[in-house]
């Protein structure tokens, strides 16, 4: 089968609208975590959708900004906070992603190389708050990061149109602990279940496979992503083996990640910032008086916008201008830069841009001509560039391009949860294998452990299958710590300072000891810890216990007993007792059984009362739990839990608020379009006249004048219920005048309506009458007397009507007349859907009694005259039964058969 079946695969089982589920609806969705922006991609089993898509935005985008703002008292979330971006930088926050598990000093170097003008604070951690107003709260990476996923999920479901909790969300290869548990704990503020964290390479390898047959030649792959902080290359073996299916012989495609290398500081962003810097020496030198640009945020935010679309026309133009209004005191800059001068800029960042590449192929030995396709994806490898460079790298003329360079992460992490969750099912199968970036070391520590134990041993290897369980144990008796660590010290997640990520103390050990002192233990205690590495490539300390093995003296029956000869004879005699001269009792049973059985209870007893005893030594294992307590500190902790408590609280209140100003929001252009529309018809709508007095209208028109002007003044900043009080006020008189002005238009409709079926009617009961004579002549009487009373009501409606004048309220309206006739054809239909009577048949007697009257009379006749007619009558019988077998049933009703009577 292959090394899937050896690596426990993960089957993915997708495919394009082969989709089995639970009745109930269900949806899943993925969330491609970028630095700038995400994107979102739902399974959803609605019928008549596309089962796997990417969900749009607000600005119905298919990729939306990973920022948060705090703008007048408000949240505001994705487009809306990037519309604030250029006028309140320090207001936006960005870059959250990349705050998680990191030091505060390596937030604040690198949002200040970004120009980002953040209020930042060191927390009990050593991590980084961000104070959102002066003097207002201070948030963590993790809830600003929560705020993002809930964005992206209430998009997942505003596309699936049902609640999505379930959520697989990508991260890329080089985040390391700290990072991977501060997403996940992020998620779980955000209410989001999280299925698992895929790594980009995962998500991109699963998205290129899952429509490919790889089972006439399997292939490496190198996925080559350059995003805009981050580059990455890894490398993909693509393969089939063959499993029985339903007896079938059916071929399973698989992957595994081979190796995986990047570059976390080079993407997108690095090229833009040789722009900007590019650009603001330009600019200062043209305002010149010593002016630097840099030092004004709102500049810089604004010119980092244009140099990223500047960037963007340079990747298919060979010149790009670049135009800022109001760039920094109300001067406007304006340039243009070559592709040429471009590259010239970020000549360094090209050769950097291939080490990934050449550490995979170097990691692995294989050669250029051994790799069947470099996949490239990720905005920034749309830079021509850095095309030509690989180009050159790799000796290919054309480079592979198969995949959706900005969503093929998000697709493929979609299939992934879809795989993952119980409410989904999909076709088709892809093995997939993904490994840990990094490796892991166990080191122990306690008073007692000399130097030699408290050496570092290799726990996780480097590329170790997703996800996996292990366990070490070590010869101790006194409670001790353990704490993990990255295997590469070179090798570390960006930002982090230390190999070591986790530290434990383990307790009971030393009280465990003591209590089994005094026994006979065989062996030296140990203690055991068991670990896993979850889907998500986070490592766990599960459990920790001690392993006490003791020798004791045990008594136990011997196995060789003498026993009395003369009692086995009495056995043995009694249980050969002749058959022959056994007796039985009333019941049946056999004497000298039961005298067997007595003798062999006897003899049983004799051998109890006889057992003798011996003691041998037993071997006994206890294993007794120990007590794991968290002691790491530091920037890479998660949130404790009283902390996230708080933060739980502080987010929920935003959503009641956030759900309040939309509210209100909505309400406000509620009133504002009642107000113009209704204005409108008052002003061109001669209809209105035959419907209102001209002082109803005229009173109507200057209460709309004054909603207005409250609007826009006293009514700006006013709360969801005073603007639904007012909307409600204009309805109250606007909705009568509306409501004659349409009665007048389909109350006649309806009357004509009302009029032809009730002729129609006659003609119905008509045919009833001539086909359908079976039909209760009262029903049809019930029939025609509603019709009658339906009649006669719209009669005196109309003459009733006719004397109401328009401007009043109306006698009657459309709707009573349908539910009259409705109500009336009801009675029709249940009339016209009684089913004709099945005519009774009565069934002839069978020709079975006549003839078992005559084989009485047959077996009434004499014997002689049977025997004298014996031969005479077996003759005629022959002959009777081969014409009864021919002649046809007479009754028409069942065939009598000669045998039925047997």
């Amino acid at each position: 089968m292959g090394f899937g079946a050896k690596l426990g695969l993960l089957f993915i089982a997708v495919a394009v609208g082969f989709f089995f589920a639970p009745i109930a609806e269900s949806a899943v969705a993925s969330i491609d975590l970028g630095s700038e922006s995400l994107k979102v991609a739902v399974v959803n089993l609605k019928p008549g959708q596309s089962p796997i898509s990417i969900a749009i935005n607000e600005m119905s985008k298919r990729k939306s900004p990973s920022i948060v703002a705090f703008h007048s008292g408000n949240r505001l979330l994705g487009e809306e906070a990037a519309g604030i971006t250029a006028r309140y930088p320090d207001k936006v926050f960005s870059q959250v992603r990349d705050m998680i598990g990191k030091p505060y000093g390596h937030v604040k170097s690198f949002l200040d190389s970004q120009y980002l003008p953040f209020d930042l604070v060191e927390d009990a951690r050593g991590s980084v708050g961000i104070r959102v107003d002066s003097g207002g709260p201070v948030y963590s990476p993790e809830e600003l990061l929560a705020m993002v996923l809930s964005y992206a999920t209430g998009l997942a479901e505003s596309h699936a149109k049902v609640p999505v909790k379930d959520v697989v969300i990508s991260v890329p290869p080089y985040f390391g602990q700290a990072e991977r548990k501060g997403v996940v704990q992020a998620a779980q503020l955000a209410g989001i279940n999280v299925l698992a964290l895929i790594n980009e390479h995962a998500g991109a390898a699963l998205q290129y496979g899952i429509d490919k047959d790889f089972s006439n030649e399997s292939r490496h792959v190198i996925i080559y992503d350059m995003g805009a902080s981050s580059t990455y290359a890894a490398l993909v073996y693509f393969s089939a083996y063959n499993t029985k299916e339903f007896g079938k012989t059916v071929s399973v495609n698989q992957f595994q990640v081979k190796d995986v290398r990047w570059s976390p500081d080079l993407g997108g962003q690095t090229m833009e910032f040789r722009l900007v810097e590019y650009f603001a020496d330009e600019f200062n030198k043209q305002l010149g008086n010593g002016v630097d640009v840099r030092k004004s945020p709102k500049a810089m935010a604004k010119l980092k916008k244009q140099v990223k679309r500047t960037k963007e026309i340079l990747s298919a133009n060979t010149v790009a201008p670049i135009s800022v209004e109001s760039l920094y005191d109300d001067v406007d800059f304006r340039s243009t830069i070559s592709r040429e001068k471009f590259e010239e800029l970020c000549a360094d960042l090209w050769e950097q841009s291939l080490v990934p590449v050449k550490e995979v192929l170097k990691h692995s030995g294989l050669k250029m001509d051994e790799i069947y396709a470099v996949e490239l994806i990720g905005g920034a490898t749309r830079v021509p560039k850095l095309q030509a460079m690989l180009q050159e790298f790799l000796g290919r003329k054309d480079l592979d391009k198969h995949l959706d360079a900005d969503e093929a992460i998000a697709l493929g992490a979609s299939l992934h949860a879809a795989n993952l969750s119980d409410g989904i099912k999909l076709n088709r199968k892809l093995g997939m294998v993904d490994g840990s970036s990094y490796g892991f070391l166990l080191e122990f520590d306690g008073p007692e452990f000399t130097n030699d134990e408290k050496i570092d041993l290799q726990l996780v290897p480097r590329m170790k299958k997703l996800p996996s369980k292990m366990f070490r144990s070590i010869k101790h008796n006194k409670d001790f710590e353990v704490s993990l660590s990255y295997e590469n010290a070179n090798d570390l997640p960006p930002g982090t300072s230390s190999t070591k990520f986790a530290q434990f103390f383990i307790s009971g050990l030393t009280e465990a000891s003591e209590k089994y002192s005094t026994r006979n233990i065989s062996a030296p205690i140990k203690a055991s810890l068991h670990f896993s590495l979850s889907r998500s490539a986070i490592i766990s300390l599960d459990r920790a216990e001690a392993v006490i093995e003791i020798t004791e003296w045990v008594e136990v029956p011997k196995k060789n007993v003498t026993v009395d000869t003369n009692s086995t004879n009495t056995l043995n005699s009694s249980s050969e007792a002749s058959p022959e001269s056994s007796s039985f009792d009333s019941n049946g049973n056999s004497s000298a059984e039961g005298d067997a059985k007595n003798s062999k209870s006897t003899a049983e007893e004799q051998l109890n009362t006889e057992v003798t005893t011996e003691k041998v030594l037993k071997k006994k294992t206890f294993r007794v739990p120990l007590k794991v307590v968290d002691k790491f500190t530091g920037s890479g902790k998660v949130l404790s839990k009283d902390s996230f408590s708080e933060a739980k609280l502080r987010l929920e209140e935003l959503d009641k608020k956030d759900a309040e100003r939309r509210r209100t929001a909505e309400l406000k252009n509620n009133l504002e379009e009642y107000i113009y529309s209704t204005r409108e018809k008052l002003e061109d709508s001669s209809e209105l006249a035959t419907v209102s007095t001209e002082q109803e209208r005229q009173s109507f028109g200057e209460k709309l004048s004054e909603a207005q002007d409250w609007l826009y003044t006293d009514g700006e900043d006013a709360s969801a219920s005073e603007f639904k009080e007012r909307l409600d006020s204009l309805k109250a008189i606007g909705d009568p005048i509306f409501f004659r002005l349409s009665e007048l238009k389909e109350r006649p409709v309806a009357c004509e309506y009302a009029r032809i079926y009730l002729d129609e009617l006659q003609k119905i009961v008509s045919n009833w009458e001539k086909n359908k004579s079976w039909l209760p002549k009262d029903r049809i009487d019930e029939v025609l007397m509603e019709a009658e009373k339906v009649k006669t009501w719209l009669n005196e409606k109309e003459t009733l009507q006719k004397g109401t004048p328009n401007t009043e309220a109306p006698a009657f309206t459309s709707s009573e007349v349908y539910v009259k006739v409705s109500k009336l054809q009801d009675k029709v239909a249940s009339v016209n859907r009684i089913p004709k009577p099945k005519p009774k048949i009565e069934k002839p007697p069978k020709e079975e009694s006549q003839n078992k009257e005559n084989t009485t009379d047959s077996l009434n006749s004499t014997s002689e005259k049977e025997s004298a007619s014996e031969e005479q009558s077996s003759s005629q019988s022959d002959q009777s039964t081969k014409e009864a077998e021919a002649k046809p049933n007479n009754t028409g009703d069942e065939i009598t058969d000669s045998h039925d009577e047997l």
